[in-house]
């Protein structure tokens, strides 16, 4: 049996790295990438690189070393939050840069070997916030809901080849994403008492109860690559299941409605 090989962006913290590690226990071959080697030397994976999605020598770097592989795994992204009118858009470029640019620098640097082959997968890991915008979260949703729109449209076009594609829909998830989001809710200004009624209603949907650990989502994406004919799009976690199922139910108006129910929300 021939070990598949998968390269995995992002793996310093979260995510990326919990599905390093659980891709490499399932006996697949990872590649482990980040921007800062020491981050992931750790790692206890076949082979850990230096890359930075955001430039494109990096990534012709990157393939040019690891070759086709059966698995791509974009998760490299952060966040961005604050309101649409203040946010500087110098951020939200950077914002774009990575989470949906260097997804797709990856996608058109790994797919070709995929479809010539006529076979592999390309996991997206995209986020609620990529079905539903929340406020102070529209930038970030947008890189988002942008990077679904790109799986959609690649699913059509690389499925007929044999090219599984993956949509990765996490909830809220217990990571470092906190620490390295561009936050400019500080700077609400009118939309202070917002602010606070939505850190309410964040606290609401959670129901009190801790944010599960990213192994949580690694687990569903090693999962969902063994299994034919999965569907598209994989909403993880219960909140993000809640969210999504009550979005695909209704119309954006009622769909509002009852979440400002839910959420107490009476901005």
């Amino acid at each position: 049996m021939t070990t598949k090989t998968a390269i995995v962006t992002g793996c310093s913290t979260g995510i990326g790295r919990a599905t390093a590690l659980e891709l490499t226990a399932r006996g697949y071959e990872v590649v482990a990438t980040a921007r800062r080697l020491e981050s992931i030397a750790d790692l206890g994976v076949a082979r850990t690189l230096v890359l930075d999605v955001d430039s494109d020598d990096s990534v012709t770097a990157a393939f040019d070393a690891v070759g086709p592989v059966d698995v791509l795994v974009n998760n490299a992204g952060f966040g961005i939050e604050g309101p649409v009118e203040s946010v500087p858009l110098e951020d939200v470029r950077r914002a774009f840069e990575t989470n949906f640019f260097g997804a797709t620098r990856m996608i058109q640097a790994f797919a070709p070997a995929m479809r010539q082959r006529g076979s592999g997968a390309i996991v997206n890991v995209t986020s609620v916030a990529g079905v539903v915008a929340g406020p102070f979260a529209g930038f970030y949703s947008a890189t988002k809901f942008a990077l679904e729109a790109l799986s959609e449209a690649l699913h059509l076009e690389m499925g007929h080849f044999g090219v599984k594609v993956l949509v990765i829909e996490p909830g809220s998830i217990a990571t470092e994403f906190g620490t390295n989001m561009i936050d400019q809710r500080t700077a609400a200004g009118p939309y202070g008492p917002l602010a606070t009624q939505w850190e309410g209603a964040m606290s609401t949907l959670s129901g009190g109860a801790e944010a599960p650990g990213p192994d949580l989502v690694a687990n569903a994406i090693a999962d969902a690559l063994e299994t034919d004919g999965h569907p598209l799009r994989l909403p993880v976690g219960v909140d993000a299941q809640l969210i999504t199922s009550t979005r695909q139910a209704s119309d954006y108006e009622t769909f509002e409605a009852s979440m400002r129910q839910v959420l107490q929300l009476e901005w």
